[in-house]
């Protein structure tokens, strides 16, 4: 059973996310493993080459500022960016689900049996919700998203509120099947045993 885990900036879906991992449950961060086949996946170095030039892995290291760089300045750029990268991962993520399937480690098969979990700030942007056969969506009272983001990034309250401003929160809640409030009144051990309880329903 796979199970999206999603949620906006502060809300603390990777708390959640690490606690699951600590109670034995596999967990795909896909920030991390888009980072890796970014580098590692020579599919994806081809196409970023083509899109960005072969300074992006100046001196074989990729060049992260330099892309952030050109697709905060071009859209364009960043819808190519996504375009590339975002089949990787959900490949990826088909591929991690089956190497589970066949381990021993695991009970977990791709569609039934023990939940293994998506993390995914952008899970229904990406479209990575299909592969998902339930969506967690993790949520709190924006002051304390503030608070734990600004905390947590050393940034600014502005900064903040920008990209809050471009997260899509309310489709999260809507869309999800199961809402985790974590306004920090609730443990994380508890929220966790909370989901895990609904998907062994």
């Amino acid at each position: 059973m796979i199970i999206g885990l999603t949620g906006g900036i502060g809300s603390g879906k990777s708390t959640i996310a690490k606690q699951l991992r600590e109670m034995g449950y596999a967990v795909y961060d896909t920030d991390s493993e888009a980072k890796r086949l970014i580098v590692e996946d020579t599919h994806v170095r081809e196409q970023m080459e083509q899109v960005f030039g072969k300074e992006v892995y100046a001196d074989g290291i990729y060049q992260t500022a330099l892309v952030a760089q050109r697709v905060f300045a071009d859209q364009s750029l960043l819808a190519q960016l996504n375009a590339i990268v975002h089949p990787a991962v959900k490949a990826d993520i088909l591929r991690w689900a089956q190497a589970l399937h066949n381990s021993t480690q695991f009970y977990t098969t791709l569609h039934n049996s023990t939940p293994c979990f998506v993390e995914c700030a952008i899970l229904y942007q990406a479209g990575f919700d299909a592969l998902c056969d339930k969506v967690m969506a993790v949520t709190a009272p924006e002051e304390v998203r503030l608070a734990r983001a600004v905390a947590r990034d050393h940034s600014t309250i502005d900064k903040v509120r920008a990209r809050m401003r471009v997260q899509k929160v309310e489709e999260y809640i809507q869309r999800a099947d199961l809402v985790i409030n974590n306004d920090g009144k609730t443990s994380i051990p508890t929220l966790c045993e909370e989901i895990i309880r609904y998907l062994s329903r």
